[in-house]
């Protein structure tokens, strides 16, 4: 079948529509076969601590969509898929970047994928460059959800203690973890018990980020699921941003909530009340657009207006009802904000003791769905590094040179050329009870009709 297609090859002006055929003919042809992959199919830990296989949303048992090429394509379309995929950089393709040693036998050892990358800016006459070192790690629950609440969080901070100090020994400087990591996305159950996974800002894993940031220099994006002991007891999805001394420098609470399918979350926390805040540090400005944060382009729009040069967005999301959209948004958003962006999903399918439904029409079920990881960097100037594994834990790295930010917003002038005071305006009418839509209707429409 392949060497048919070949053999038809259309010239590089229409490589994009030949290489989507390309792979859409191998899987209907069935010649994409999960036994050439390294990796095998994922279990998934049941309540019982039994296991079975991952329904993970994919039609090829695929790592990742760019090995998902790069396993089926001669290497001259793979290159050219690859630069449709991912962009070109400073005219370069984004480079790979080797790590230690020690670094690689670590993740060996504690079985996550490991990869770094590189983004480049062009010299500049008057500022040197600005190179920050940045990390994302995703990671799967340890022990099964019927397990006592203090040893899953335990298991887990463990498991991510090791994750940290590989990317130490890395020269990482900055390193957020997924939404929610000390715990099960368990809420989707709306089982009140899991709110004994919150803790204060300065509870049991803060302490530990702090030991971290301390030893290793480094700045930690934690997002935990936060009990404010001062106003209530209210629960929050909350991010908490340690600095480098081991300091807190501040948190920022999660601003759109959804509530679509199994994403029940309104039921444990509320829309967050802490704005924008764009977080100063020594290695750089950041902002932290929680999860379903994503869908919102105003949400993105707001850190960048702060300052923010670098964004990260901490999610935890399932393949069957998001995952095309993962690699649009974030890098879009890099785009129309001239920032970096670092998006990073939890992975692996959670199972939980009681079944529950979604409201929908579906039956009951006991698992949210697949969360396909796919953790990636993309840059200002529309290039971004391939995914992490839809299946493993990862740490993905990425040295950028901050000068990109300005270098983009001078050649495509976006900021310049936004018309805020328009949009303000629209929005300041919207917001009234008594607001019309700017709509010009056809007369032809207006006769017809009367």
């Amino acid at each position: 079948m392949r060497g048919k297609i070949l053999r038809e090859r259309p010239n590089c002006n229409h490589s994009c529509k030949f290489v989507q055929s390309l792979v859409l003919e191998d899987m209907e042809a069935r010649s994409i076969n999960t036994n050439e992959h390294s990796n095998e199919e994922p279990k998934v830990i049941n309540s019982d601590g039994s296991s079975f296989e991952a329904n993970n949303g994919s039609l090829a048992g695929y790592n990742s969509l760019y090995h998902l090429l790069e396993s089926n394509l001669p290497p001259s379309l793979f290159k050219e898929a690859s630069r449709l995929l991912l962009g070109v950089n400073c005219g370069k393709m984004v480079s790979p970047m080797p790590m230690p040693n020690s670094v690689y036998a670590m993740a060996k050892k504690k079985s996550f994928d490991l990869q770094a990358y590189r983004f480049n800016a062009e010299p500049e006459m008057m500022r040197p460059p600005r190179i920050v070192r940045v990390g994302l790690i995703q990671n799967s629950v340890v022990l099964p959800t019927t397990a006592s609440f203090s040893n899953q969080r335990e298991a887990i901070m463990q498991k991510i203690k090791s994750m940290i100090e590989a990317a130490g020994a890395s020269g990482v400087n900055i390193v957020c973890l997924q939404e929610a990591w000390t715990m099960p996305f368990a809420f989707c159950t709306r089982e009140k018990r899991w709110c004994e996974f919150a803790e204060s800002i300065d509870g049991e894993s803060t302490q530990l980020m702090k030991e971290l940031a301390q030893k290793y220099n480094m700045v930690i994006v934690s997002p935990i699921l936060e009990r404010d002991i001062n106003h209530g007891e209210t629960i929050w999805n909350t991010v908490v941003v340690i600095g480098n001394h081991g300091n807190i420098i501040g948190k920022h609470r999660k601003n759109h909530i959804p509530r679509v399918g199994d994403f029940n979350e309104s039921t444990y926390y509320m829309e967050g009340n802490t704005g924008h805040p764009v977080f100063e540090t020594c290695y750089g400005k950041i902002g932290i657009n929680i999860c379903y944060g994503r869908h919102h382009p105003l949400n993105w729009l707001a850190f960048g207006l702060n300052g923010a040069e670098i964004v990260f967005n901490p999610s935890a999301t399932v393949g069957d009802l998001s995952e095309p959209m993962w690699p649009i948004e974030a890098r879009n958003a890099a785009i129309a904000n001239s920032y970096f962006v670092g998006a990073i999903n939890r992975v692996g399918t959670e199972v939980f003791p009681n079944p529950f439904t979604s409201g929908d029409g579906k039956p009951q079920h006991a698992d949210f769905g697949h969360f396909y990881g796919s953790s990636y960097f993309s840059a200002p100037d529309a290039s971004c590094t391939p995914c992490l594994s839809r299946y493993e834990d990862g740490l993905i790295i990425a040295d950028m040179d901050l000068n990109l930010c300005r270098q983009v917003k001078d050649k495509w002038g976006f900021q310049m050329t936004a018309r805020y005071d328009m949009y303000a305006e629209l929005l300041a009418n919207y917001l009234k009870p008594d607001f019309k839509p700017q709509v010009v209707t056809d007369a032809f429409l207006q006769k017809e009709s009367s």
